[in-house]
């Protein structure tokens, strides 16, 4: 019983952590809006499910690279972001725009 609440303590201890801390979005949750990927910062590409830091990073890079995105599908050329990664995130991307992305 003594382990138990020892480890309740550390989940409830790191879920406050990620809470406080600012955290993007956690995986699961929902988010309405979209994210202008020619113009997104790293913590607006980071609130997308499946995007975390060194993602958004990369995202940004080849947005660089490229001169912008001509095409959603220009994001495939991205580390990390394949077929079904890019299928998840389509309903939530522009490419031009405002980003209004938030979550649900």
């Amino acid at each position: 019983m003594l382990r138990f609440a020892h480890l309740a303590g550390a989940a409830l201890a790191l879920a406050a952590l990620l809470v406080f801390s600012g955290a993007p979005a956690l995986a699961g949750e929902q988010v309405i809006g979209v994210v202008n990927v020619n113009t997104a910062t790293a913590a607006e590409l980071e609130m997308l499910p499946g995007i975390g830091a060194s993602r958004a990073k990369a995202v940004i890079e080849a947005r660089e690279a490229k001169g912008g995105f001509k095409s959603l599908d220009d994001l495939l050329a991205v580390k990390g972001i394949g077929e079904a990664s890019l299928a998840k995130l389509r309903p939530h991307l522009t490419l031009d725009g405002k980003t209004t992305v938030k979550p649900e």
